[in-house]
């Protein structure tokens, strides 16, 4: 009997991996407070997250086509279309529309989150651990 990693783990691992890449939009942004012109982006964790689990429930997922000689996409990473503008609460002179407050608090709230799938999963993990010992 071989043990499914996938239906073991749940959603956590890929909730990981969206947080990380969040994580990043998050730290550019702060990054790039002072830069002019600079447009504020984020993702909306609900629903791409929603989106994948989605994919994963009707199986393997594909791109539309448009010419037969295209070659089929095995799998794809965080898309352009996924990270969104961020609609600034007060205008600046430079254009820019990094509000480093609302950023170092989504961070924060990001950085929760992590903790949160990452001690689910480590549960997870001590869960088959003690299955396969038997305890």
């Amino acid at each position: 009997m071989s043990i499914s990693f996938d239906k073991a783990l749940g959603i956590h691992e890929k909730a990981l991996g969206f947080r990380a890449q969040r994580a990043e939009v998050l730290a550019n942004n702060i990054a790039n407070a002072d830069t002019p012109n600079y447009k504020a982006r984020d993702m909306d964790f609900a629903s791409v997250l929603a989106a994948e689990s989605e994919k994963t429930k009707t199986g393997r997922f594909a791109l539309d086509r448009t010419n037969t000689r295209h070659i089929d996409a095995e799998g794809l990473a965080m898309a352009d279309d996924t990270l969104q503008y961020r609609t600034p609460m007060q205008p600046s002179i430079d254009q820019n529309t990094v509000d480093a407050q609302l950023e170092q608090s989504s961070y924060a709230e990001n950085a929760v989150g992590f903790q949160a799938s990452f001690t689910l999963l480590n549960s997870k993990f001590k869960g088959l651990v003690s299955a396969l010992r038997g305890e």
